[in-house]
């Protein structure tokens, strides 16, 4: 090689380490100078995380500050996608043993060869029972073919390509002694974190479940409208009752923080001031939780032998309108909906025809029956159509003349009493105390043939709405129906048919088409209980901060006082008959709470919700709900209780019970079952004397689960007491002059007064009677008897 091929070679070599070195400081200063923010951000990136700081919802306190809603710790197992190892094989460690813990797979990618993949076919547990993938491969909830969750890899997978930085949840509320070994091996784990958050905890559960209601997810109709109010897309909120009415103030504020991490993702130092979260405001009610108890258990009592197992129970303080206790039942229980319910529980709950995931007690609308009364009562004495001296004779039916045809009695139509037998003369107080429908028949509606004028339909309407029918009582919850009462107008609307003198007489006795909620009904009893004054019910007595101090207190607000349209004196004479219906002779006589005298009305609701069979043979509604409302001490009430049985029947049999076991624990009386544990059974009275007659009623129905049918009754006597050794026949009708009724069956009472007549075959004949042959003033019992359905009848003696 020549001296000058050596030179020329070294020329070119300079030249291109020269090209490199100004190549480098041109990347150098474009990388510093162009992008170097760009790369800074990077980095910090890195380094730094805003992480968001979660403070509590506020808790929920009943009026004693017994906690009913409070907040429990929960662990979630979160990944950071972009602090795993990059290593395949390191990454699918730390996954097998998050795998391993969790009992959860890594992939539901079954593709051949990969290593991850979920290597057979087994259960998906899940973290909480009853989880809808808790069972094999294609035999979920849905049906056939219904996707497995995603296994750990398949979410940090979709995570990394949209947020690798951002933690993601691949179990919530996981054990916390898991919490704890996972937390010690976090050194080992790179990536994984252990996130703590509160999380919901009904402590009285299905108790108040219907009052205070539940949290979940922001329905995604809704997601924008909180966003607007600062609300992050995870964030849990009020869904029912108590925790959406008051979602503003129990709910808490996020604070945020930035730290810096190392290579694994761990938290080295916090940088910068950090926004301090503020936890929610908490709620004190005017619920008292024992009372709470002891109504939902009376309730429960109550409808266990109805065929629906059905009803609502409240009790307000008529001082005030504060709810003390309110219980709808079938209830659930509203620590299923905390992290999410199942779907097998909710498709439970959701077709259950009972409607258990509904406050009955606010959106229930029902006929009032009888309850209603006190309506057309105070409306008549304040217009003048009724005197407290005006007599009005009960024969057990009034036949209204046909409008057309006013002399033909064949077209008369009748409208019986609840009293087949009537009342007799009755005045106001004594048609509240005995319940006379014939007497609010004609209060209502008038009676053309004896010239007496009644309320009439428009100012029946009015006094309704005066005592708060028809619209909403403005309780704080959500979901409250405002009822219905009915006008010409809105029959000719919905039905295209004109109002009739019969549609008023329905609506004198809550008939017809008048629906109420049963807190429309308690509310109003409560106005007349505290001399007028309509209250606004509610249930939050106080909001308090996170320290226990006040800030802000709700008071009582009277919508209306009575006393501008119903004069004191009428008001004392509904109050008087509301008395004696408890006393002797009226239709709760037996109703007990001792030592304290109580006003009250009986219901008893005619309704059908199952065509045809609701109707006996003379195309009359048999069915019917059970009513009972109270206030008491009368003299200075302070306690008004409403009790309804869906289906119960006969108010003073089923629903009055509930108020006075109620009653007797609100005013610390023992109930009627610890005193019959605590003092001897009285021994039974024998048969009746001669010449004594009975008076039987049909109390109702419910399903007897056989091909033939069957009857239980009871013989009382005047005080209720049980009537052992009197003969019942069951006769068969057979509508044949030429052949006489054959007695199929007798039976005799026991010493709890009860017979019974089961299984008899429907085949001999479709209209029956019970005959009481050794009292032949007694007159038969007469039903027509159907298939698979046992009736309850009761005999009443008059001695």
């Amino acid at each position: 090689m020549t001296q000058y091929e050596v030179k020329l070679r070294l020329l070119i070599f300079r030249a291109i380490v020269g090209l490199v070195f100004v190549g480098l400081a041109f990347q150098t200063w474009y990388l510093q100078a162009t992008r170097g923010e760009e790369l800074r951000l990077l980095a910090d990136q890195n380094r730094f995380r805003e992480i968001v700081l979660d403070a509590p919802r506020g808790v929920i306190y009943d009026r004693n500050g017994n906690l009913l809603v409070r907040n429990r710790p929960t662990f979630n197992l979160v990944v950071i996608p972009a602090y795993l190892p990059e290593d395949r094989t390191a990454r699918s460690q730390v996954l097998a043993q998050l795998s391993q813990w969790l009992s959860m797979p890594i992939t539901t990618q079954r593709s051949p060869g990969d290593a991850m993949a979920l290597r057979e076919p087994r259960p998906f547990p899940s973290g909480h029972s009853g989880a809808p993938w808790n069972r094999q491969v294609g035999d979920g909830i849905g049906g056939p073919g219904v996707l497995p969750p995603s296994g750990i890899a398949d979410l940090v997978a979709s995570a990394s390509v949209i947020a690798p930085y951002q933690p993601i949840v691949i179990r919530k509320d996981i054990a916390p002694a898991l919490a704890v070994r996972i937390e010690q091996e976090l050194m080992n784990l790179p990536g994984v974190q252990i996130e703590t958050l509160p999380l919901r905890d009904y402590v009285s559960g299905e108790i108040t479940a219907d009052v205070i209601g539940y949290t979940g997810a922001i329905p995604p109709e809704q997601m924008d409208g909180y966003e607007a109010r600062g609300y992050a897309p995870n964030d849990q909120v009020g869904l029912t009752g108590l925790e959406y009415q008051y979602e503003a103030d129990l709910h808490s504020t996020k604070g945020r923080e930035t730290i810096e991490v190392d290579v694994s993702g761990r938290k080295l130092r916090t940088v910068g001031e950090t926004v301090p979260p503020s936890p929610g405001h908490n709620l004190k009610l005017t619920l008292d939780l024992d009372l709470q108890r002891a109504v939902f258990r009376a309730l429960e009592r109550g409808i266990r032998n109805t065929e629906q197992r059905s009803g609502v129970a409240i009790a307000m303080d008529p001082r005030t309108g504060q709810i003390l206790a309110m219980v709808s039942l079938p209830t659930f229980d509203n620590n299923l909906f905390v992290g999410g319910i199942s779907l097998r529980d909710y498709t439970a709950l959701s077709q259950d025809k009972r409607r258990p995931l509904i406050n009955h007690a606010i959106s229930g609308l029902y006929p009032p029956g009888s309850v209603y009364k006190i309506i057309p009562a105070a409306g008549a004495l304040q217009e003048g159509v009724v005197t407290p001296n005006t007599i009005i004779f009960d024969e057990g039916v009034l036949w209204l003349p046909n409008k057309f045809f006013p002399d033909d009695p064949e077209l008369a139509q009748p409208f019986y009493c609840w009293a087949r037998q009537g009342h007799g003369p009755v005045n106001l107080v004594r048609a509240l105390a005995v319940s006379c429908d014939v007497y609010f028949y004609q209060v209502a509606g008038g009676y053309e043939p004896s010239g007496f004028e009644g309320l009439g339909v428009d100012r029946l309407v009015r006094y309704a709405e005066l005592f708060g029918m028809g619209q909403p009582t403005g309780l704080d919850l959500p979901g409250e129906s405002a009822g219905l009462v009915p006008t010409p107008k809105w029959k000719r609307f919905n039905y295209a048919e004109s109002w009739v003198t019969g549609d008023t007489y329905n609506m004198g006795i809550g008939q017809g088409f008048v629906l109420v909620t049963p807190l429309q009904m308690l509310n109003a009893y409560a106005a007349v209980a505290n001399g007028g004054r309509l209250y606004r019910p509610y249930l939050m007595q106080e909001i308090l901060d996170a320290e226990g101090n006040p800030i802000r207190r709700q008071e009582p607000l009277v919508v209306r006082n009575l006393l501008d349209v119903i004069s004191p004196e009428n008001l004392a004479l509904v109050q008087e008959g509301l008395r004696a219906v408890t006393q002797e002779g009226g239709t709760a006589e037996e109703f007990d709470v001792p030592g304290i005298a109580v006003a009250a009305k009986t219901g008893t609701a005619e309704f059908c919700d199952n065509y045809p069979k609701c109707l006996d043979r003379d195309g009359r509604v048999k069915t019917s709900h059970a009513w009972f409302v109270a206030y008491a001490p009368f003299e200075n009430p302070e306690i008004a209780v409403i009790t309804f049985v869906y289906g119960g029947g006969e108010g003073s049999l089923v629903a009055a019970p509930i108020a006075a076991e109620i009653l007797r624990y609100y005013f610390g009386l023992p109930s009627e079952a610890d005193q019959a544990e605590a003092t001897p059974t009285p021994t039974p009275p024998g048969p009746p004397p001669a010449g004594v007659t009975f008076t039987g009623q049909l109390l109702g129905t419910d399903g007897w689960g056989s091909a033939g049918a069957a009857v239980t009754g009871y013989m009382l006597d005047r005080r209720g007491l049980p009537v052992p050794g009197v003969v019942v026949n069951l006769v068969a009708d057979v509508d044949d002059p030429e052949q006489e009724d054959p007695v199929i069956a007798r039976a005799t009472s026991g010493p709890n007064g009860q017979f019974d007549f089961t299984d008899f075959d429907l085949n001999r004949a479709t209209v029956w009677r019970l005959e009481v042959p050794d009292y032949p003033g007694t007159l038969p019992l007469v039903f027509e008897a159907e298939q698979g359905y046992r009736y309850y009848v009761a005999y009443q003696g008059q001695w």
